[in-house]
């Protein structure tokens, strides 16, 4: 039986593409199948953060993940750089996350210190800084600010430029990205697995189901469970200034271009895409608390994207039992742990196994939630 390629990447996200990247890194030569841009695609609507100091409350495993992540981003968007010309505007200065009430802080200081206390075997680098502190390191404060979290380990970039990077380096490294290519049907015999489109059939010995919110439907067809929801984010975006920000904060971020990106809001139970003048407004009144000079700023672009989240929000990852060589990989930080999807996971996909470790981001851990609702 003719393959058409070593593995099949289903979605072309940032997950799947750096999924489908790393594949071609171990001497594979993937296929990654695109739905396209008429998909509900996160990564065209992502905030851009490379996030880490508050990931993981209750999972070390996931702090670490993430922090392994935070700690490749710079070898990713180098080897990205050479191979491609195209730079992702990655950086890792460190990040704050801006606490405007003492009930804030208080809340921060005791999560980030919760962090530390389960994260002894590794350490956990992070300073709770008042508003003489902060303000040192973001200058234009506004009076409303009483401190906030830093940490070594965050940063951002640009999530387009990552998403357009990965695509070219796929196909330099010989892999091949086909797009408007939705899967309808997956099926598998024999160790083959065959991915069907509206036109076309890919056959591969391996297969790793990356495609956000359609995973959940595509996933019982080769033995896998990703039970994901959609969760909307919405974010602003201002006219170009001079730079002002010397780091992110979980609300604030100045891209290379200069634009300032607002965002972090999360509402559930929402399947469409369109933005909302409620969230907007709260977002650009948090902004303006945080840095009042953004006041006279304009807003140029508002947008709306639908986060794929699990039901405890930490990532799926797991091999099928029922077909060996099909995997699964979702999560909500596309952006955060696109490093170590390409750098790790498909390294573990080549290998055939997932780390032990990894045990905790298998979808059993729902079937208690499963047993209740039936």
């Amino acid at each position: 039986m003719a393959m058409n390629a070593d593995a099949i990447v289903v979605g072309g996200g940032l997950v799947g593409s750096a999924i489908a990247y790393g594949l071609a890194c171990e001497g594979l030569h993937p296929l990654l199948l695109d739905e396209g841009d008429v998909a509900l695609r996160a990564s065209r609507g992502n905030f851009g953060l490379v996030w880490v100091q508050s990931k993981g409350v209750g999972n070390p495993t996931y702090q670490r993940w993430s922090r392994t992540s935070s700690e490749l981003w710079p070898q990713l968007a180098e080897r990205l750089r050479a191979e491609t010309g195209i730079g992702v505007a990655h950086h890792r200065p460190g990040g704050v996350a801006v606490c405007l009430t003492d009930a804030e802080f208080a809340a921060r200081s005791q999560m980030m210190q919760d962090m530390r206390s389960q994260m002894s075997d590794d350490g956990f680098d992070y300073r709770m800084l008042d508003r003489g502190e902060l303000k040192e390191l973001l200058p234009g404060l506004g009076p409303e600010v009483v401190g906030g979290s830093w940490s070594p380990y965050d940063g951002h970039a640009n999530p387009l430029y990552t998403l357009r990077a990965l695509h070219a380096g796929l196909a330099a490294r010989g892999g091949r990205y086909v797009a408007g290519a939705k899967v309808t049907t997956l099926s598998a015999a024999c160790g083959v697995f065959t991915a069907e489109t509206a036109r076309d059939r890919y056959q591969a010995p391996r297969l790793v189901l990356a495609a956000g919110l359609g995973s959940a439907t595509l996933a019982p067809q080769v033995g896998l469970h990703i039970p994901v929801v959609p969760v909307r984010g919405q974010i602003i975006v201002t006219e170009r200034i001079a730079p002002i920000l010397r780091m992110p904060t979980l609300i604030l971020r100045q891209t290379d271009e200069g634009s300032i990106m607002i965002g972090e809001s999360r509402e559930e139970g929402r399947s469409d895409d369109q933005s909302g003048i409620e969230v907007v407004q709260r977002l650009a009144a948090r902004a303006l608390a945080t840095f009042p000079l953004l006041a006279g700023v304009r807003m140029v672009r508002t947008w709306a994207a639908l986060r794929v989240m699990s039901p405890d929000g930490y990532p799926i990852y797991e091999q099928s039992p029922s077909f060996p060589g099909a995997f699964a990989a979702t999560c909500h930080s596309g952006v955060t742990l696109a490093a170590a999807h390409a750098l790790r996971y498909a390294k573990y996909i080549a290998q055939g196994s997932l780390p032990d470790s990894f045990e905790i981001f298998h979808s059993r851990r729902f079937e208690a939630d499963v047993r209740l609702a039936s």
